[in-house]
């Protein structure tokens, strides 16, 4: 099966799940904090909600380094936490879209709903691989 075979791959790597994941955070924070905030009244949500959306991001990339920088005795725990970190933020994304569903856009909605898809998938790799480390 393709899904084993790339937990088997990222077993052997888990230090590359930091990297996409602070990538995926850098890609997110660029675009909630600086694109959508100037294109507001296409994605309708307020920049005051698109800066915090983007802020957090910002906090992952750190915290990927940081996982990055460490031995691989210590990833399973740090996998975990930004597999969590994720989750949360998924659902803080989805709250606010709700909170704000009077006037987010098709637009808006799509790029909240693609992202908290592609998180979610990330963060069970990520903690499906934290469970076979040891």
């Amino acid at each position: 099966m393709v899904l084993e075979r790339v937990i088997t791959y990222f077993c052997k790597y888990p230090k590359l799940l930091f990297l996409i994941d602070g990538m995926g955070a850098m890609i997110s924070a660029f675009w909630l904090g600086i694109i959508f905030v100037s294109v507001e009244s296409l994605i309708g949500i307020p920049p005051s909600t698109l800066y915090l959306l983007a802020a957090i991001p910002v906090f992952f990339v750190i915290f990927d380094f940081y996982s990055y920088q460490k031995e691989k005795n210590a990833l399973r725990a740090l996998l975990q936490i930004i597999a969590i970190m994720n989750l949360l933020y998924c659902l803080l994304s989805l709250g606010l879209a709700f909170l704000h569903r009077q006037t987010i856009t098709p637009l808006g909605w799509t790029y909240i709903i693609v992202e908290i898809i592609l998180i979610i998938t990330l963060a069970i790799l990520e903690l499906e691989v934290a469970k076979k480390l040891s």
